[in-house]
């Protein structure tokens, strides 16, 4: 599935050129972009557990794809932060934020049939953006442009850690 390891991957190039940007973010914080990143796709658990079969065990109307918008990547957000200390929690949602945006502008280039993507902010609004038909989810050079974005990230992080290791050795 090379859409999810593409999810991931630009995840973890955000949280690795943010760790070369500012010195208290580390490998936890980029964990946590790249969880942000996959958060939209938790509605691919409908491939697990169908929705008709937690509608009939809720007795309500019901469906995973919810998870994928706006308000779901929020909700998730928000679920997520509850499992840290209070004075994380700010952190934390801005970064689980920051890899959830990043899923919905990457899912926002894909080509679709109608020429529209998802309804991205329901249930705020049901309006569909039309759709970047940069490429199919399938494709596999998104995920091959991400991981040299990866790489390149960690390469640069890597020569810091490196450059920074050998400042403290001089003093």
């Amino acid at each position: 599935m090379p859409d999810l390891l593409t999810h991931v991957l630009v995840g973890y190039a955000i949280g690795t050129a943010l760790s070369v940007l500012y010195g208290w973010f580390d490998r936890g914080h980029v964990t946590l972009v790249m969880l942000g990143a996959l958060s939209p796709d938790l509605a691919k658990v409908d491939l697990v557990v169908p929705a008709i079969v937690v509608s009939d065990l809720l007795g309500v109307p019901f469906r995973w794809s919810a998870l994928h918008t706006v308000v779901g990547s929020v909700l998730a957000a928000a679920l997520c932060v509850l499992l840290f200390a209070p004075e994380y929690r700010r952190t934390v949602l801005a970064l689980v934020a920051l890899g959830a945006a990043s899923h919905h502008l990457l899912d926002l280039g894909l080509v679709t049939p109608t020429g529209e993507s998802y309804a991205v902010f329901w249930p705020l609004t049901s309006v569909r953006l039309p759709a970047g038909d940069l490429y199919l989810s399938t494709d596999r050079w998104p995920a091959l442009v991400a991981g040299t974005c990866a790489a390149l990230a960690r390469a640069v992080a890597r020569r810091r850690e490196h450059r920074e290791g050998d400042a403290t050795t001089a003093d």
